[in-house]
């Protein structure tokens, strides 16, 4: 590797640094708050928060990976371009295709990255990420312990308590039982506790009333006591791990025993096929957007007006890139056989950066100008 190409791909190794960073914590900034309003106020720890936090990480890096890599290749060249380097360059006896090199050699490390983060990481932590959350809403805590709101544990059972002091007490308890469909039981007590034990979870009800409605017979049965134990584990499902998701299936998996993890994941053939090729082309974004990035503004050349014009144009191939990529999902899924469509944007992309290396390097030309230059 020569010294200009240590030099460029120093510049976009550090530029893509900086916009990784920028994006990833807007990004990850947004789905914090989100995260923060929903867990802490169904009364989870920090703990849990930030633990969802790092868990929901990879997801939000790979989807920034295209456009950080896409920022660093426009702010890179737009700066050699201002200062004149490119011209320099130019002027040694660099062609636009060798110019290109360290871009692709850049946009190859990020590619790398990019099918780790796709690949592994990012299905590994999304199990992660829903075996948590299944966690968390069959926490009886979650479920029960909040105050002024009326709670649906599970079907057929409303649960309400107007406050919960601060020794734990759950004062003014409301607690109906719809699930049996001869009778409905309604237990109010003006005290409640929570306990454990060795067969589940308890209700510990002080100074309240049952009233039980036999439904065949209309008839209301009320009963008063001064403390009632009610099983709550009902309320919890003992089920463990998560629901197959191709969101989880390991991309070979996916691409070997694809009618296996359709019936598994209970999806299309085509839904496994486009998962699977999706994280297979995501990381070749990478490398395109930053190849689209330099050579739009490398086929723009020097001018003393800046290249504003040309950098509009980058992104708006960008958006043509991103209107391919979801205008072939649906057939993809809709259809097996149409997975090579997947694929579509980056080709595309690959045959814009072609059109405009060849325009810097004269091929599209024509008069005394592109002459003198060949």
């Amino acid at each position: 590797m020569g010294r200009t190409d240590r030099y460029m791909l120093s510049q976009l190794m550090v530029l893509f640094g900086f916009f990784a960073l920028v994006l990833v914590s807007i990004y990850w900034i947004n789905r914090a708050v989100v995260l923060f309003d929903t867990l802490i106020g169904d009364g989870q720890s920090v703990a849990v928060f930030l633990e969802f936090s790092m868990l929901s990480l990879p997801a939000v890096i790979g989807l920034v990976l295209p456009l950080a890599s896409f920022a660093a290749a426009v702010q890179m060249t737009n700066r050699l371009s201002n200062e004149s380097e490119l011209v320099v360059m130019q002027a040694t006896g660099f062609s636009p295709w060798r110019l290109a090199r360290p871009v692709a050699i850049f946009g190859i490390a990020v590619a790398i990255l990019g099918g780790v983060l796709t690949n592994g990481l990012i299905p590994a932590s999304a199990e992660q990420l829903k075996l948590r959350e299944k966690e968390i809403s069959q926490n009886m805590t979650a479920k029960l312990l909040k105050d002024g709101v009326f709670l649906h544990p599970t079907r057929g059972v409303t649960f309400y308590i107007r406050n919960i002091a601060e020794s734990g007490q759950l004062e003014d308890m409301f607690l109906s039982d719809n699930r049996d469909p001869t009778r409905r039981v309604t237990y109010t007590a003006k005290e409640a506790y929570l306990t454990r034990s060795d067969n589940g979870p308890r209700m510990v009800m002080v100074d309240g009333m049952t009233q039980s409605l036999d439904r065949e017979t209309s008839r209301l049965s009320v009963t008063y006591f001064e403390d009632f134990v009610y099983d709550v584990s009902g309320f919890l499902k003992d089920e463990e791990g998560v629901d197959p998701d191709r969101d989880f299936f390991s991309t070979w998996d996916m691409l070997t025993k694809t009618t296996a993890m359709a019936e598994l994941a209970r999806d299309t053939e085509g839904e496994i096929l486009e998962e699977a090729h999706k994280r297979l082309n995501d990381p070749i974004l990478c490398l395109v957007t930053a190849l689209l990035g330099f050579s739009a503004l490398l086929a723009g050349g020097f001018s003393r007006f800046g290249s504003g014009a040309y950098i509009v144009l980058s992104i708006f191939l960008i958006i043509v890139l991103m209107i391919i990529q979801s205008a072939v999902k649906d057939p993809a899924r809709a259809t097996p056989a149409l997975w090579w469509l997947t694929y579509l944007p980056s080709l595309a992309g690959l045959a814009m950066v072609g059109v405009l290396l060849s325009y810097a390097s004269g091929y599209f030309r024509r008069g005394p100008k592109a002459e003198a230059e060949a």
